[in-house]
């Protein structure tokens, strides 16, 4: 982590948010801020997820040397992969018990980042062109606006640079697997955690992306195996889907 322990308190922005978020969602992350580092918790099947995600972020875009934003990060579970394949994190979330979570693991791990509570929305008047890659893993489909979140991402990469989205599409199969089969049949995930109405079609998210002035490079599935336990990367995007987007420049 960046700061020094006694200085935790001065990540955070005197006006940390913006409106674009939903209180009810961060008071849902915050109660399970002390079990998100726990393989076998309530967080289970994003632990499953993350060496998938990274792979398909590195694949892309170098990670060791650049800046890199990850927003919506949690308790840092993709934060603190980046930070160890060599990035300069900056991560930032409106949850602040799971960012007061992410500040002690990094302390315990002696992975730096740079952990803030801040909507992107405001980080982006601070630091626009200012990151090389920027991650918005799982976290769209939990706000009322995500072309305002992607309008502010896009505003603070550095013309080259890559955006990077996991999201859920709003298909039946997503229904099916990832609210009815996760959350009330196999429970990997908390009941409420996803809604239905909140999924994101790609579709949408292109023309989000277009609006933002990125231009998409990749779609790709991206695939949880629950009788394994892990997830990868496939053509297969009617439930969960990773995209990529590049900044002109």
């Amino acid at each position: 982590m960046t700061q020094e322990p006694g200085m935790q308190d001065a990540a955070r922005d005197d006006n940390p948010s913006s409106d674009n978020f939903r209180q009810a969602e961060l008071d849902r992350f915050n109660e399970l801020a002390h079990r998100w580092w726990d393989p076998e918790g309530p967080q289970k099947a994003l632990h499953a997820l993350n060496p998938a995600r990274l792979a398909y972020v590195a694949e892309r875009a170098p990670l060791p040397g650049t800046r890199v934003l990850d927003v919506g990060c949690g308790a840092g579970l993709l934060s603190e992969a980046m930070a160890a394949a060599g990035a300069d994190v900056v991560a930032i979330d409106l949850a602040p018990d799971l960012l007061k979570v992410a500040r002690l693991h990094g302390l315990e791990t002696n992975v730096r980042v740079d952990y803030r509570e801040v909507a992107a929305e405001t980080l982006a008047a601070d630091m626009p062109a200012a990151f090389d890659t920027i991650t918005c893993m799982e976290m769209l489909e939990h706000v009322p606006d995500p072309g305002a979140v992607l309008s502010a991402c896009a505003a603070m990469l550095k013309p080259g640079g890559r955006l990077f989205v996991s999201t859920l599409n709003r298909t039946p199969a997503a229904f099916a697997l990832a609210i009815v089969g996760a959350e009330y049949v196999a429970r990997i995930l908390p009941k409420g955690t996803h809604q239905y109405r909140d999924f994101i079609k790609p579709s949408e998210l292109s023309a989000w992306l277009r609006a933002a002035g990125l231009e998409l490079e990749d779609v790709s599935g991206l695939l949880y195996e629950p009788w394994r336990n892990a997830a990868r990367i496939g053509r297969r995007t009617d439930v969960n889907y990773l995209a990529c987007a590049r900044k002109p420049g």
